[in-house]
């Protein structure tokens, strides 16, 4: 059974709430053959009037995550887990597709000794002021390329960085602006 912690920023999360979020989210359970055991969050939170939820679930091979925002905490429950459930049928289809018909034409490999752009001493920014203002860690999970794809798609990502399965590098794959995908990969 999915096992969700329901926790609040700015708000008390009542009985209610807690029910409310956790009978939405089995809905959920109807898309697996067995019941997912994960243990997901989900945070609600209240800023100037907008009531956000903000679900996690992590799940073997994938990372089903969702935001919404609106004036009302119970819609914005509702959007999270119709999001949810749209993410886990793209998903479900790409699988069933990638299956029947396999990912053939999808990365694009650029050359490797594309021409650098040149850029003068006068031209160039003043990078003094950078600042990192939010770090995150996280495991690389040894994937192909293919499902390092679907993984960023499903969660609305540009660009997601893996474990290549097949070379065992550092891989990141990315949404080129053409609608194609391009894999950066290490020599």
């Amino acid at each position: 059974m999915l096992n969700i912690s329901v926790r609040g920023q700015q708000i008390e999360v009542t009985d209610a709430l807690r029910d409310y979020v956790s009978k939405k989210l089995t809905r959920l359970e109807k898309y697996f053959d067995a019941p997912p055991t994960s243990d997901g969050t989900a945070t609600l939170s209240v800023a100037k009037g907008v009531h956000t939820v903000e679900v996690t679930i992590p799940l073997p091979g994938m990372l089903l995550r969702a935001e919404h925002k609106s004036d009302d905490m119970y819609g914005s429950i509702d959007a999270v887990v119709d999001k949810l459930e749209r993410q886990i049928r793209k998903y479900k289809t790409k699988v069933n597709r990638r299956r029947q018909e396999g990912i053939k034409g999808l990365v694009v490999e650029e050359p490797v000794d594309a021409p650098m752009l040149a850029v003068s001493e006068d031209e160039s920014e003043d990078y003094s002021g950078l600042e990192v203002v939010r770090t995150k860690r996280f495991t690389l999970k040894p994937m192909d390329v293919e499902e390092a794809i679907l993984q960023m798609d499903l969660l609305g990502h540009n660009f997601f960085v893996f474990s290549n399965i097949d070379s065992r590098d550092v891989n990141v794959v990315y949404k080129r602006n053409d609608g194609r995908y391009g894999l950066i990969a290490q020599d």
